[in-house]
């Protein structure tokens, strides 16, 4: 008999990347990223230019497996900002969890704080933390 309970999941891992530059965060990221495993990426801010994430429809065909998502949301710290944007999006994603998930900082000044932040209801059990990528 069924409890009408959804099936658990397993939590997404995720990754914080840090780095002085838009440009550099963006390039580590593309450098982590495994070809037929569906990603998100949100980044904080705006880029440098020349992406690393941006993909080129004519080199790369689009498919949801081989292009990741990738979000931007405004500048300014995750975590002193009452994480309401950051909130709002991690909501939109986790409602179709993506295989892996990228969160590019601006500044890592708060980044113990948002990691912390992270790890509680609800976050903590859909999320999966890994290491910090530094670029």
């Amino acid at each position: 008999m069924s409890t009408g309970a959804a099936p658990k999941r397993a939590p997404v891992p995720t990754w914080l990347v840090i780095g002085s530059r838009a440009r550099e965060r963006e390039a580590a990221i593309a450098a982590h990223l495994e070809t037929g495993v569906p990603s998100v990426v949100i980044l904080e801010g705006l880029s440098d230019g020349s992406s690393a994430l941006a993909f080129d429809p004519a080199v790369t065909p689009p498919s949801i497996d081989s292009v990741p998502q990738v979000l931007r949301i405004a500048p300014g710290c995750l975590h002193c900002s009452g994480n309401l944007i950051l909130r709002v999006t991690l909501n939109r994603v986790l409602r179709r969890p993506p295989a892996r998930l990228y969160i590019s900082l601006a500044s890592a000044e708060h980044l113990e704080l948002l990691r912390s932040w992270l790890s509680e209801t609800p976050y903590g059990e859909l999320l999966d933390l890994q290491s910090d990528i530094a670029a």
